[in-house]
C-alpha cells in the first residue's frame, strides 16, 4: 500500500482527497492545526476503508510547523507516494486593506511551505524514483487579483518548472487550478457567497477525481472542469490592460463582501 500526504485534510479539497485516496486504498498522512478534527477524520477514515490514517498537527504559517512536515516526507523508513499541499486561504479586503501581517502569514503558507514540502518529498522520491505531488493552485493564478492570485500563480511558474527539471525521474509534479469550490475556504475568511451563481460552483470530490486522472496522465497543469477551461482560454486572449479591469469588475461582484 502507498502512503498520501495531505496538508489542509479536514475540510474542502483536502478532505475530498482524503476520501478519496482512502477509498482507493491509501495510507494517510493528515495534516491540519485541529489535532481533534484530525483525530475524527482519521478514525472515520480507517473505520470506513481499513487504511492507516497518521495524525501530523501542524501550522504551515510557522517555520516549526514547516519543519515538522518536511522532516515527515523526508523520512526514508516510512516514505511518502503522494504529496497533496493543499493548505491555504483567503484574506478579506483589497490591497493595503489587508494587514502587512496577513499577506505575509499567506505568502508563508502558499509560497514558503509549498516549497519546502515539495523539496523534502521529491528528494526522497528521485531516490526511489517514483512519486508525485500535486501542489494545489486556483484559476485566480491566471488574472491579475492581489495578492492571493499573485501566491498562487507563483505555485503553478513553480510546479510547472519543477516538473520539468525533474522529468525522466518517475517523479511527477502538477499545479491543481480550481475555480469556485463549495468549501469551508470563503466562510473562514468571512467572504460573503450568495453573489457567486450557481453555475461557477465546482464539487468538491468531482474535482479530485479529475485532478487525480490528470496526475496519471502526467499532465503538470490541471483545470478540472470543461467551464473554467473555456473560461482560461479567454483570458489567454485578452489584453493584460483590459483583463486588470474586467477581474478588478468582477472581483468586486463575486469576490469577499
Amino acid at each position: 500500500m502507498t502512503t498520501a500526504l495531505i496538508t489542509g485534510s479536514t475540510a474542502g479539497i483536502g478532505a475530498a482527497f482524503a476520501r478519496r485516496l482512502a477509498a482507493d486504498g491509501h495510507n494517510l498522512v493528515l495534516v491540519a492545526r485541529n489535532t481533534e478534527r484530525l483525530g475524527d477524520q482519521a478514525t472515520e477514515l480507517h473505520d470506513r476503508h481499513g487504511i492507516e490514517a497518521e495524525v501530523l498537527t501542524a501550522d504551515l504559517a510557522t517555520d516549526q510547523g514547516i519543519e515538522t512536515v518536511a522532516a515527515r516526507l523526508a523520512d526514508r523508513k516510512h516514505p511518502v507516494d503522494l504529496l497533496v499541499n493543499n493548505a491555504g486561504f483567503g484574506n478579506k479586503g483589497r490591497y493595503l486593506d489587508v494587514p502587512m501581517a496577513d499577506e505575509l502569514k499567506m505568502l508563508k503558507v502558499h509560497c514558503e511551505a509549498v516549497l519546502r514540502l515539495t523539496s523534502a518529498a521529491t528528494g526522497a522520491m528521485r531516490e526511489r524514483g517514483r512519486g508525485g505531488v500535486v501542489n494545489v493552485a486556483s484559476v485566480a493564478a491566471f488574472v491579475p487579483r492581489g495578492t492571493y492570485g499573485a501566491s498562487k500563480a507563483w505555485v503553478v511558474q513553480f510546479t510547472q518548472g519543477a516538473a520539468k527539471d525533474l522529468a525522466g525521474t518517475g517523479v511527477r509534479l502538477m499545479a491543481l487550478a480550481p475555480g469556485f469550490v463549495r468549501t469551508e475556504f470563503h466562510e473562514r475568511a468571512g467572504m460573503g457567497t450568495d453573489n457567486i451563481p450557481n453555475w461557477m460552483w465546482l464539487d468538491a470530490d468531482k474535482l479530485v477525481a479529475a485532478a487525480l486522472a490528470d496526475l496519471a496522465r502526467g499532465k503538470s497543469l490541471s483545470i478540472p472542469d470543461p467551464r473554467y477551461k473555456a473560461l482560461m482560454g479567454l483570458v489567454k486572449i485578452t489584453p493584460q490592460a483590459v483583463l486588470g479591469g474586467i477581474t478588478s469588475k468582477t472581483g468586486r461582484k463575486y469576490g469577499p463582501q
